[in-house]
Parts: C-alpha cells; sequence; structure tokens
C-alpha cells in the first residue's frame, strides 16, 4: 500500500507533466462543478508523449473525454476503490517488461478494472479475444480461462503492447492498435499518407481512445479537482493474503479443495477467477499454481 499512501497525499498536488486545472462554475443550488477547458498552452502527456493540444482539434477532442469522464461518477468511484487493488501489481509487471506505467490506464478504459466480458467475446481485465489469448500463451477451455488470471493477463497484455511498439513506433499508435487492431490501423495510415495518431482520421471509438486514456489518467490522478474525495481506508486492499498450492493432477470438486484449506468456493473464486467451473480436469498434469486465501 505504499504506494497509494504516497499518491493519496498527492491527490492535492498537480502531477508532473501537466499543467491544466479545470475550472469552477457554480450550479444548481449553489452547488460546484468543475467545467474542463483546455488552453493551447496546457500541458498532458502520455506514456511520455506530449498531447499536441495547441491543435485545436485535439484540444476539443481531449476536453470532450474530461467531460465525459470526470462526470462518470459511479464508474470513477469504483475504480479509484479498485486501483488500490490491482495499480500496484499491473506497475510492477509494466516495469518488469520496459512498458509505460501509463498503460495501467488502458485496462481501466477496457473494463473499468473488472473481468468483464464485451458483446464481441473478448474477457478479462485486458479484454483478450479467445484466438489472440492462445497466441500469447493465455489458456482457455471449459474449466481453465486464464484471460481471467490477473497476473498471467497482464503480462500477455505487455507482449502484446510491446510487439506493436515494435511495428509503429510511437504509444499512441499502440494505443489506437490495440482498440482497433493492427492491420485496420496499417491500412489507415497508408490510405491516409500519415504516420501520427493525432493526423489520422479513423472510427468514432478508436479517434477517441487515445483522448480517454488521458482523461481516465488525469482524473484518477487528480480526484479531487473533480469533486472526489477518496480517503485511503476507502480503498479496496490487495488480494495477497494467501498461499499458493502447487496442483499437477485433476480436482474432483473445488468445494472440497477448499474445504480442506479452511476456506470456501465462494473465496477460492475470487482469488481464482479464472476456475471457470467447480472441478479442474488435468490428465495431461499441467502445473497450476491456486491461490488459497489465510
Amino acid at each position: 500500500m505504499k504506494y497509494y499512501l504516497i499518491a493519496i497525499a498527492a491527490f492535492a498536488t498537480v502531477a508532473i507533466f501537466t499543467s491544466y486545472k479545470p475550472t469552477t462554475s457554480t450550479a444548481f443550488g449553489g452547488e460546484f462543478i468543475h467545467i474542463p477547458h483546455i488552453k493551447p498552452s496546457d500541458e498532458f502527456w502520455f506514456a511520455g508523449e506530449r498531447i499536441p493540444v495547441e491543435n485545436f482539434d485535439v484540444r476539443e477532442r481531449l476536453e470532450r473525454e474530461l467531460i465525459v469522464n470526470s462526470y462518470r461518477h459511479s464508474h470513477t468511484i469504483l475504480n479509484l476503490k479498485n486501483s488500490a487493488r490491482y495499480f500496484p501489481v499491473m506497475e510492477k509487471i509494466l516495469k518488469e517488461n520496459g512498458l509505460p506505467d501509463d498503460f495501467k490506464y488502458l485496462a481501466v478504459a477496457e473494463s473499468d478494472l473488472r473481468n468483464a466480458t464485451s458483446s464481441a467475446g473478448a474477457k478479462g481485465i485486458w479484454q483478450f479475444m479467445e484466438g489472440t489469448a492462445g497466441d500469447y500463451g493465455l489458456e482457455v477451455t471449459k474449466e481453465v480461462d486464464e484471460r481471467l488470471h490477473f497476473e498471467k493477463s497482464t503480462r500477455a497484455a505487455c507482449q502484446y503492447l510491446k510487439r506493436y511498439k515494435e511495428k509503429f513506433g510511437t504509444w499512441s499508435l499502440v494505443a489506437a492498435a490495440y482498440n482497433m487492431g493492427p492491420a485496420g490501423l496499417r491500412n489507415e495510415m497508408e490510405s491516409q499518407k500519415m504516420n501520427s495518431f493525432y493526423d489520422l482520421n479513423l472510427s468514432e471509438e478508436t479517434n477517441r481512445y487515445i483522448f480517454r486514456l488521458v482523461a481516465i489518467k488525469h482524473v484518477m490522478e487528480h480526484p479531487e479537482l473533480y469533486g472526489f474525495d477518496m480517503k485511503s481506508e476507502q480503498l479496496y486492499p490487495p488480494l495477497d493474503n494467501y498461499a499458493l498450492v502447487t496442483v499437477d493432477s485433476s480436482i474432483a470438486n473445488l468445494g472440497e479443495f477448499a474445504k480442506q484449506f479452511g476456506t470456501s468456493y465462494r473465496m477460492l473464486k475470487l482469488f481464482n477467477p479464472w476456475l471457470k467451473d467447480n472441478r479442474l480436469t488435468n490428465t495431461k498434469k499441467k502445473v497450476y499454481d491456486i491461490k488459497v486465501p489465510k
């Protein structure tokens, strides 16, 4: 929790690489609302790359996402609470893989830090499709879905992003490729004869994507500017109080397995959401590490 004690204390300051603060106006009943208004001289950065807000089109697109995301109250509150649970592990894995820390906000944009399922069938915090998951070493069967394995899916996402960096060169294009797919992005770059995300005309969703990431980052780094007064005790603690049990055989009933270790099937599932069924068939003697809460 060290990072978050520092982060909560720092919420009243403006982060490095931004000079921006929303303006304040009086609304109904004398309550204050914060109205984002970006000036050409304001500074915004993502993954070490500057956002060219002197361009009026870029400025207005970013302002739109700040307005949308600063008043997405229930989602923002839950994301702030869950960030204390997931960000420390994400930050460690991103750093180990040489990726910018800001890509943790991509996970927020993709899933609100939940093991969500999209209408297209993408799953997990990083929203992997089944075929892509297999390409990056994630097992997906009737009983196991490692797209829901937080640490493994985060490492897979790192490899995915690094591969795109080699292809496209800038982190803004990497984020665009994550959203729309690398083939579609490459086709648009070749067709439009442009190699900067900010000069490309893409789909509505992808046009907004990098600005959404920047807006989420700004709101979550400076919640007090948008009326979110979060205390450290209100944040969800990491799920780190567990022992790893290594198994290389089948488990007929995970409820019975949980009882052997003094816990419940419900708790076992909370710590291991990648276990889809109430059994684990393992005829190939594959090694699995199961988190057993203490």
